[in-house]
């Protein structure tokens, strides 16, 4: 009964720090986010902007974000924090979703920006060809545990 015991709990705690680690991994590897000079620079001539908040219907204590995102002709721009976690990844979506139902109903016709791999502001490329006027909403959603982060509509649909 012992040796079963003991099995059972170090493969409790193998699974769990398996876990932690991959949970880790990111935020320790993360590098530093563009300085506030170069994201308000990197900002500048935005042709649409919005602001990421945690009061979203699928944003916790775990998954959330917060600051402004602005949109140019070729990149986009976060000025704020997110909370820290693996493979993040930005999306574009023609409806404004809050949560992970949503995000998974129209996930297919979802624009894939690109990986956020820092916490504190992030710039990203929009690749050539992707029309930001198509689309309302910047997604951040996590790919690893397909968990919604947080959204922020930067216009209204047509």
């Amino acid at each position: 009964m012992r040796k079963i015991f003991l099995t059972f709990t170090h493969a409790l705690m193998l699974a769990i720090g398996f876990a932690l680690g991959i949970y880790m991994l990111p935020i320790l590897t993360a590098p530093k986010g563009p300085d506030e000079a170069t994201l308000m620079a990197s900002s500048q001539g935005a042709l649409f902007s919005a602001e990421f908040t945690r009061e979203l219907k699928g944003s916790d204590f775990l998954h959330w974000g917060e600051g402004s995102v602005s949109l140019t002709q070729s990149q986009i721009v976060h000025m704020g924090s997110l909370a820290a976690g693996p493979d993040y990844m930005v999306y574009l979506v023609s409806d404004f979703v809050q949560d992970e139902a949503e995000f998974n109903a129209i996930k297919l016709t979802a624009q894939l920006i690109g990986p956020v791999k820092t916490f504190d502001g992030f710039i990203l490329d929009i690749p050539e060809g992707i029309d930001i006027e198509a689309y309302t909403t910047v997604v951040v959603w996590c790919e690893a545990f397909g968990e919604f982060i947080t959204a922020a509509q930067y216009r209204e649909p047509t």
